[in-house]
Parts: structure tokens; sequence; C-alpha cells
């Protein structure tokens, strides 16, 4: 089954990891994970009603890498996506609706990701996400609250089917990000294209759901491609 936890990073309001622990629970969303949260006091306990078990049993850590390292798949949240925020970092976005689709078909971890109150997430912590989701809110206004963007998107996610197929572990996804990687060294690649080039290739095959199987293919098709380069 998917199991899904919520990621909230550098929260500065303590009502609001309150009010997102009482939408996850609202929806059946138990793990919480905070990156260097504010102090959580009454006001966060107040907030979060019969939630209270999800804020104490949340898990705290120092560093965004700590904290996403237990996942397979990393979903990233924002409400930029155009090119003044780095079109390649920010897009392409899923709706929370189109999220749900990908999510159905896979087994393993999943981190919906909510970014700072004042400025969401950094560039560099999207890059290290699979996906980005972003609501569709009116143009007039686009910005909103965290927990109410929480409330959206697990809504969306809520009451999973059975997922239809095994897809790759997270240490096998990595181990052919990396082989790409070398490939595009090995065959010449521009470097200054390569970061951009790999991202682009982490959120398609993000999206894309790559089983075990398809994983190995992938990995044959570059060794082979390697070999020919060593023999020519």
């Amino acid at each position: 089954m998917n199991r899904v936890g919520v990621v909230l990073v550098e929260p500065r309001n303590e009502g609001n990891i309150g009010s997102v622990a009482r939408v996850m629970k609202n929806f059946g969303f138990h793990e919480l994970t905070l990156v260097n949260p504010c102090r959580i006091g009454g006001s966060a306990r107040a907030l979060s009603v019969h939630a209270w078990d999800v804020v104490e049993g949340a898990r705290r850590v120092s560093t965004f890498e700590e904290a996403i390292s237990r996942y397979d798949l990393r979903v990233g949240s924002t409400g930029i996506t155009s090119a003044k925020g780095g079109e390649h970092v920010r897009t392409p976005a899923l709706t929370p609706r189109e999220l749900r689709e990908v999510l159905t078909a896979r087994r393993g971890s999943t981190a919906i990701i909510l970014g700072r109150e004042d400025r969401g997430l950094e560039k560099r912590e999207l890059a290290e996400c699979e996906i980005i989701t972003k609501i569709p809110t009116s143009s007039e206004y686009t910005s909103m609250n965290i927990s109410h963007a929480a409330a959206v998107i697990l809504y969306e996610l809520s009451d999973f089917q059975p997922p239809r197929i095994e897809t790759a572990s997270r240490f096998e996804f990595d181990l052919l990000i990396d082989h790409f990687g070398r490939m595009m060294e090995e065959s010449g690649y521009p470097p200054h294209k390569q970061d951009k080039t790999l991202l682009m290739l982490r959120r398609i095959f993000g999206r894309s759901n790559l089983t075990r199987r398809e994983v190995i293919t992938l990995h044959g098709i570059l060794r082979q491609a390697e070999w020919r380069f060593k023999k020519g």
C-alpha cells in the first residue's frame, strides 16, 4: 500500500501545525514530519482539537534532507509555476487530482511537502522532488494558508484504492538517475545542461511509476551504450 506522510518545512506558526494535524486526521493520515519547527504549545494543541496525537507523534528533524530520506517519492507543493521561479524547477505541476492518479497506481512511500508560510519551498528543495503539485486557485489571489493547502491535497488523496503495480524503490530510482548522470559525462553531454536534464529525468520518471523490471531494462540500455562508447 502507498504510505503517505506530510512534511512541514520550517513552520513559523504553531497554529498551522495544529491545523495541519487536524486536517491529516480528518482524511486518515497520521505521519507528520517537522523540519526545524517553531515552538509548539497551547495554540497548536487547541487548533489540533482531537488530532493532538498526530502532533505528539510527529518526527522532528533539523534538515530537509533528513526529512525526505525515508520516502520513495517526494511531492513538493508550490504556488509558483511561472518561468520567474525557474521553469525547470517548478514545472510541470500536477493538480492534486492528477497527483492522486499517479499515487493510486504505485506501491511505496510518498512525502507531501509543504513549505514555509512566507516563502514556500526553496528551489534546491523543489529540485529534490520527483513531482510538483499546484492547487488551481483564482488568479486574483493565489496564496493559500498551508493548512488549507494540506486540506485540498489530502482530500484528493484520501481513500486510496489498492495499488496496481509494484514500483521501483527509492534506492533503485536513485541508482538509475546516477547512471544517467554517468552516461551524460561519458557521452560528452554539455556539462552546463547536465543538472537541468537530470532534474527533468527525475520528474519524468517520478510521474511514470517505473517498475523494477523497467528500471533494469533502462540500465541495460545505458550499459549497452556505454560498451559501444568504450569499444569505439
